[in-house]
């Protein structure tokens, strides 16, 4: 996957817009893979699913925590993917107060899939998720992933030791 472009898919989102009237002032906006990494270094980094406790805890607060050190290695934009609707990772954002790491949702599991990191999670009632993971992406390219060990098709464990920040931040210095 290094010096590969990720993958070609439309991200359903939602954003706010103050325009709308009424009690739901978001709409739908498609988002492709070209406009979220085309010209601009991201971290991206995917998880299981939203409101589980890893990811709640700890995998999502790191990269919050880290933004701006983040930012200071030059990366234009951190993204926390799952395969969740966009109505989940919304409120699991709000939930727990992320402001600057953009949640993106991967509903239908396709931007995974074509990643080769779709796994069958249920054995814990989650069915088809995503493996936990993150990358560096330089204008669309893969430069570096770092994949949790013990992949596989019907994963019973879900470790976390090296897709968090603080590795994506020692790598992003190491360069």
């Amino acid at each position: 996957m290094i010096n590969s472009k990720v993958p070609d898919v439309v991200f359903k989102t939602r954003v706010r817009n103050d325009a709308l009237d009424g009690d739901n002032p978001f709409e739908w906006k498609d988002l492709s893979s070209d406009e979220l990494f085309g010209g601009k270094n991201v971290v991206l980094f995917a998880l299981p699913g939203a409101f589980t406790p890893t990811c709640s805890s700890t995998h999502l607060p790191g990269y919050e925590a880290a933004f701006d050190d983040l930012v200071a290695q030059g990366v234009d934009a951190v993204v926390c993917l799952s395969v969740n609707d966009a109505f989940c990772m919304y409120q699991w954002g709000q939930n727990l107060g992320a402001k600057n790491v953009f949640l993106l949702p991967d509903g239908s599991g396709e931007f995974t899939r074509k990643m080769g990191m779709l796994v069958d999670k249920s054995n814990l009632g989650f069915g088809m998720r995503s493996w936990r993971y993150s990358m560096y992406v330089e204008d669309g390219v893969i430069k570096k992933m770092f994949v949790e060990d013990g992949f596989s098709d019907n994963c019973g464990s879900d470790p976390f030791e090296v897709s968090d920040a603080q590795t994506m931040l020692n790598y992003l210095k190491s360069r």
